[in-house]
């Protein structure tokens, strides 16, 4: 008698299955990703799974936000801004230049909204020797983007522009931060440290025996702390914006306020803001010493 059973239920040697029933059934159900949110999921769930490890996680969720941020979502705002007034002698220039360590400078004319140009410090190398150089020749074209500024984008116009540096600027034409290069590369990769980080974590630091540099940006807790003082913090988060109110005006080089056994002399401010704080210690007071 012949055999009934057709060929094609026949076992059908060959491959093993690589996955189970369930997952096969799941895999013809599920749709392809249809977002960035669907994306980061696989991207999870590969995680969870070891497929991938943390640092390539981290780096490919990185390159996706990177898609859907702006400039205006991590600039350094116009506050913090670091700038250069180019009429100022590079004398004067130069303290402010060694202090904040930065590699590039906005500069700015007569207005903190009126940026020129950019500075470069090692343009400056060859010329150090000459303190009343004219720093015009050395300045290079800003670059001036808007807030609405993708970082894709903005990442492929650093790259083929040579560019590391771009002035983000408001809906009404006024500057509203800066974006770097290695701004938009930590939104990828995490923070990128060097050896001055750890410094520029401080905002006071002692310049002598008796003597604190302070940088106007530093909160008034991080002060307290240091100083074994008591300055409120219930409407001023910064000491630039305390003393600006003890003083009842815009403070100006040379402008000191006596508080709780310390001299504070402002050394460095411009039309909008205290910028550095010259911090002596009263030698009669009992005030404990500031401590790290």
């Amino acid at each position: 008698m012949s055999d009934s059973q057709s060929p094609d239920t026949e076992p059908r040697p060959g491959k093993p299955a690589s996955k189970s029933l369930l997952a096969r059934l799941v895999s013809r159900i599920r749709a392809e990703p249809e977002d960035r949110e669907d994306i980061r999921e696989l991207l999870q769930a590969a995680h969870e799974r070891e497929i991938i490890d943390a640092d390539s996680f981290t780096m490919i969720a990185g390159a996706l936000d990177v898609a859907s941020k702006t400039a205006g979502d991590i600039m350094v705002p116009r506050s913090r801004m670091d700038m250069l007034d180019i009429s100022k002698p590079l004398s004067e220039l130069l303290p402010e230049i060694i202090e904040t360590a930065h590699s590039r400078f906005p500069i700015y004319e007569n207005d903190r909204d009126n940026i020129v140009g950019i500075l470069l410090a090692k343009d400056l190398l060859l010329t150090i020797t000459n303190p009343s150089i004219d720093l015009r020749p050395l300045i290079r074209p800003a670059v001036f983007i808007p807030e609405s500024k993708r970082l894709n984008v903005l990442l492929h116009e650093f790259r083929n522009n040579r560019n590391h540096l771009a002035i983000v600027i408001n809906e009404h034409g006024g500057t509203a931060g800066l974006v770097t290069m290695e701004d938009v590369l930590e939104q990828i990769v995490g923070d990128i440290e060097d050896e001055y980080d750890e410094e520029a974590e401080k905002t006071i630091f002692q310049t002598g025996s008796n003597n604190w540099r302070a940088m106007g940006i530093t909160e008034i807790d991080v002060f307290n702390r240091a100083f074994n003082t008591t300055l409120p913090n219930d409407e001023y988060d910064t000491l630039g914006g305390w003393i600006t109110a003890e003083l009842g005006h815009i403070p100006k080089r040379g402008d000191t306020v006596n508080r709780e056994g310390l001299n504070i002399t402002v050394v460095g401010a411009d039309a909008m803001r205290v910028l550095w704080i010259n911090i002596q210690h009263d030698e009669n007071s009992l005030l404990t010493p500031p401590h790290d």
